[in-house]
């Protein structure tokens, strides 16, 4: 008999910040897919916040605003509640860039504004447990994520550091089994990432980062962002409970 398939349930703030490398291989993996769009979902719908609660993995991704917007974004407020409850509980959760900062926030850490926007494709500095955590990938000398940050939050307690950059300390963190937090783009899709150059515009040029030379950069790494999004996103998706 063919294992039964599980539910995955994706936050997702802007349209063009979606599951990118994660979606076929969740899909090959055994997972059916939720996304809910954020801003315009009603989370006070009984049907939706059950979706949402009993799905066997939630992943909050990325967006451009931050956990200190939800005066202008009042959704912010019932999707930390989510995220805490699921902490609380310790069931599959993954974040992503905004929904790892989401998950700092709800572990009791304080989530500001960095130094400099980080954007662009770098590479990471693995802690030792990061060295044996589903992150290793990121380790060899050729590994490259994508950065498009500008805030940061300070490691929250319960949690373990798993990578730094030269700019920004907290770029990873695992809480528990179940719970991983990436400020970085392990799923963005070489592909579409045309599509972020556009819905990003105003933040690309208040940053003086040249489109052109990001989509050149994109283009060296194109050939393998893919094999290392699989192997850091299998590993995980086995290892949660």
């Amino acid at each position: 008999m063919p294992s039964p398939r599980r539910h995955a349930v994706a936050l997702r703030h802007v349209a063009f910040e979606d599951l990118g490398l994660l979606a076929p291989l969740l899909h090959r993996e055994g997972w059916d897919i939720t996304l809910v769009d954020m801003p315009s979902a009603d989370l006070t719908d009984v049907d939706l916040r059950a979706t949402i609660e009993q799905a066997d993995l939630l992943i909050v991704l990325g967006g451009p605003i931050g956990v200190g917007d939800a005066e202008a974004y009042p959704f912010l407020i019932p999707e930390l509640g989510l995220i805490e409850r699921r902490l609380e509980q310790d069931r599959p959760l993954l974040g992503i860039c905004l929904g790892s900062q989401l998950m700092a926030a709800a572990l009791g850490s304080r989530v500001y504004p960095g130094g400099t926007k980080e954007i662009g494709w770098g590479h990471l500095q693995l802690t030792d447990a990061g060295m044996t955590s589903c992150l290793n990938p990121l380790a060899e000398p050729d590994a490259m994520v994508l950065h498009w940050h500008g805030d940061t939050f300070d490691l929250p307690q319960r949690a373990i550091r798993l990578a730094s950059s030269p700019l920004y300390e907290n770029q990873a963190f695992a809480c528990g089994r179940n719970a991983l937090a990436l400020q970085f783009h392990v799923e963005a899709d070489p592909a579409l990432l045309e599509e972020w150059y556009v819905g990003h515009t105003a933040e690309l040029g208040a940053a003086g980062i040249s489109v052109n030379a990001l989509r050149t950069a994109t283009t060296t790494v194109a050939g393998r962002v893919g094999a290392q999004a699989e192997q850091i996103f299998k590993r995980w998706l086995n290892e949660i409970g």
